[in-house]
């Protein structure tokens, strides 16, 4: 969306960034009749905290369903709420994010499975350990049957963030080949998505580092933006 980010309550004067508040609402007084005094910037992203401590507090007491389903609510709301655009400014693409959304379809399997074997069990409980201050297991880490989950987040995760590049480049001039680029990176995320997720998971995150890639090449950085072409060229997904 495009917002008038600087604000001023007409009720008392107040002068305050919606960018830093992520509120229309005054902090001096709380009303909410104010008025744009800027121009209208890109703005995408929220101020919204992800703390996991209330899950992870309820260990000892609540069962590992119960446990899932909590904890995929908090990231579920978390990601809703989150964006990439912040006042005008590309965001990367970080490792909470990613965390959260992995553990999102991680706990939506956990969730559902009548049983799980130890390894699995113990994945579920390092994310929720570790998501909210962006720890993601190793590649090598992930356990077979939950490599699917993580693929398909990440490929969610990528799909959101390329929406919001795109939004980012609405006022700028990409390139031939930044344009290129772009859309092969949502080639490979719709084949991803195509095979539920279900790559290896060193391919996902060979997906992730081309797009951090390309993040800083379209921020003008030539030596990463031709490091992201060549990550994008040699990935092989579904064929």
């Amino acid at each position: 969306m495009k917002i008038r980010g600087e604000r001023e309550c007409t009720e008392c004067g107040t002068r305050w960034s919606y960018y830093e508040t992520g509120s229309v609402g005054c902090p001096a007084c709380g009303s909410l009749r104010s008025v744009g005094i800027d121009d209208r910037t890109e703005h995408t992203d929220l101020q919204v905290a992800f703390d996991l401590t209330p899950v992870r507090n309820a260990i000892d007491e609540q069962s590992t369903e119960d446990l899932a389903a909590q904890a995929r609510e908090a990231c579920r709301e978390y990601i809703r709420r989150r964006g990439f655009v912040n006042a005008g400014n590309l965001r990367d693409l970080d490792d909470t994010y990613l965390a959260a959304s992995e553990l999102l379809h991680v706990a939506d399997v956990v969730g559902r499975e009548m049983r799980l074997d130890e390894t699995e069990e113990l994945y579920f409980l390092s994310l929720l350990r570790d998501a909210d201050d962006g720890g993601r297991p190793a590649t090598d880490e992930v356990p077979p049957a939950l490599r699917g989950p993580r693929g398909l987040a990440y490929a969610n995760a990528i799909r959101e963030y390329r929406r919001d590049v795109r939004t980012w480049a609405e006022d700028r001039s990409l390139t031939t080949a930044e344009r290129s680029a772009l859309e092969t990176l949502g080639e490979h995320v719709t084949r991803i998505r195509m095979l539920d997720g279900d790559v290896e998971p060193r391919l996902a995150e060979r997906l992730v580092e081309a797009t951090r890639d390309l993040t800083n090449g379209l921020r003008g950085d030539e030596f990463a933006f031709t490091r992201a072409q060549e990550r994008l060229d040699g990935l092989e997904v579904g064929r």
